[in-house]
């Protein structure tokens, strides 16, 4: 090994990028507290993603309890197609319907378990599986008071009132802009999956957080895409899920947030 530099973007484990001797670098992934089976998740989940052959995703090369050694994709600018680019590959990965909703396996949306029993009620397996089942958990450790949860209950139960029954696809699951990746030849990845087969606008939603992405991907997506623009209007909806897990792991500005979104739509 000749050298080893430390990389930032991970909230949850640690990230190195590895100079070997041969000349090869690699990216090691690794947390000595990391529940047994976070890294072997982690690979399923890039293993699923490559398997569609919709965007490119960093190659496992070796896995074990605490760490992953994934491929070097390199790293560069986004140059001016990027973003559509990117637009244009999530919408080929959301192009494959899927029969049920859920996953082969549980996983983890960065440090939190995340629970993929399959069904064929994307509603249910949205208001049970993603906002109720963290809603319980912030109101277990005090993260968030009853009422909220009582509301977050009466959003859960009329979904179908405002999200269509929408066809299940493969779906990246913990899409912000952190886990998209510029490789050294400009190419876009996506990395830091917690996939499973879900709603596409899950996905599409929750690049609007955190800053969200440029408008060029945005244009991309619904010009190659059968979801409308009018989709903003449920973002709120499909973006609980991820305020409820930031709220979970990180305390901060979140139940606000949250409490916004309740006042819409409770």
């Amino acid at each position: 090994m000749i050298r080893i530099e430390a990389l930032t973007g991970d909230c949850i484990n640690n990230t190195t990028r590895l100079q070997l001797d041969s000349g090869l670098s690699v990216i090691l992934k690794y947390n000595v507290s990391a529940p047994a089976d976070l890294f072997h998740a982690e690979a399923a989940g890039l293993a699923a993603l490559s398997q569609r052959q919709a965007t490119r995703v960093p190659a496992v090369q070796r896995i074990a309890d605490h760490y992953l050694i994934l491929e070097d994709l390199g790293c560069a600018s986004p140059g001016t197609d990027y973003w559509r680019l990117l637009g244009a590959r999530l919408v080929a990965l959301h192009g494959e319907p899927a029969e049920t909703i859920g996953f082969t396996e549980d996983n983890y949306f960065g440090a939190t378990i995340q629970s993929n029993p399959i069904t064929r009620d994307g509603h249910q397996f949205f208001a049970e599986q993603r906002i109720m089942a963290l809603a319980l958990q912030c109101l277990a450790e005090g993260k968030m008071p009853k009422e909220s949860v009582r509301q977050l209950r009466q959003i859960s139960d009329r979904l179908d009132n405002w999200i269509p029954d929408f066809t299940p696809v493969l779906i990246h699951g913990d899409l912000w802009i952190g886990n998209t990746h510029c490789c050294a030849d400009g190419q876009p990845a996506l990395i830091d999956p917690a996939v499973h087969w879900g709603w596409a606008e899950a996905d599409l939603a929750m690049t609007a957080l955190f800053g969200g992405l440029p408008t060029a991907f945005y244009q991309s997506y619904f010009d190659n895409s059968e979801i409308t623009s009018d989709s903003h209007e449920r973002m709120p909806l499909c973006n609980l899920y991820p305020l409820l897990n930031h709220l979970l792991l990180f305390d901060g500005s979140y139940l606000r947030d949250i409490t916004e979104i309740c006042r819409r739509f409770a």
